[in-house]
């Protein structure tokens, strides 16, 4: 998988603003879902509307899942503009930062935003690190990333499954940590992807199977179906994913798929009076 194409074609779209090509989709797509596998309530019909229309639509919703869709829409551009910077700290803490800004949740006294999390916490079974050991846990954990010099799935994917287990923040660290994932197949030229929410289970599962040891098959084969997904919508944007010389094999695009697409540009037309996405930027 070589990235550059797709990388010029994000950066490309963002800038100039265009709507109902990869980074549109994309944006919605990953927000939508990483919020829904939270419980955010928002649909991704509502989701769509916020984003293109930077209002919100008609009926009651949550302001906190409102403000973590804005918010993680800024997030996946800090994502794009940093895709070719080596991972470190300051910038998972400020990830968590721009995601939290703004939302109740953030207020309360447990809180800490762009920081790491002050009372201990237990994600189901799984005990997290102290908060007196989460800085020395999460820097041994990027030493330890940044040691494998040629990456794999294997070492993004088993960089996740510890984070979540460190579970550095107070709230956020499920949409921080896929957030990551992404960025780290953009920079290391794998294929990236996106958990879908209604295949939650099927993430947990596998997750926590690595997380305890145990089978690493299953999260495995769950992301590269979801990076099956997204060659297929590479594909239908035109967007080459190997090298020139190199044979591109002819990915099937199902028919929901290639709905679902046609179906979010012509949906985007409908919804955008215009083309600029500053709404969405993150300030220099």
């Amino acid at each position: 998988m070589k990235n550059d194409y797709l990388i010029e074609r994000l950066k490309d779209e963002k800038k100039y603003g265009i709507s109902g090509g990869i980074y549109n989709m994309t944006q919605i797509d990953m927000a939508f879902n990483s919020n829904h596998i939270e419980g955010s309530t928002l649909t991704r019909e509502q989701t769509h509307f916020i984003y293109d229309t930077h209002s919100l639509p008609d009926g009651g919703m949550k302001v906190d899942d409102v403000f973590e869709t804005i918010n993680h829409f800024r997030c996946f551009d800090m994502v794009i503009d940093n895709c070719n910077k080596p991972l470190n700290e300051n910038f998972i803490k400020a990830l968590h930062y721009q995601l939290k800004t703004g939302t109740f949740s953030s207020q309360s006294s447990g809180a800490v935003i762009g920081d790491y999390k002050k009372y201990a916490n237990f994600v189901g079974d799984i005990q997290t690190s102290s908060p007196k050991t989460v800085s020395e846990d999460v820097t041994r954990l990027l030493g330890d990333y940044h040691s494998k010099r040629n990456k794999t799935l294997d070492d993004i994917l088993a960089f996740h499954a510890d984070f979540e287990k460190i579970h550095p923040f107070y709230d956020g660290n499920g949409r921080v940590g896929r957030l990551i994932m992404f960025k780290e197949c953009l920079t290391n030229n794998i294929a990236p992807f996106i958990i879908r929410e209604d295949m939650r289970a099927h993430y947990i599962k596998g997750l926590n199977e690595w997380q305890q040891g145990g089978e690493k098959g299953f999260l495995r084969e769950f992301c590269a179906s979801m990076q099956d997904e997204m060659l297929a919508k590479l594909q239908y944007f035109d967007i080459p994913y190997l090298d020139k010389n190199e044979k591109q094999e002819e990915i099937f695009i199902s028919p929901e798929t290639d709905d679902y697409i046609r179906n979010f540009i012509e949906k985007g037309k409908a919804l955008s009076g215009d083309d600029n996405n500053d709404f969405c930027r993150v300030d220099e």
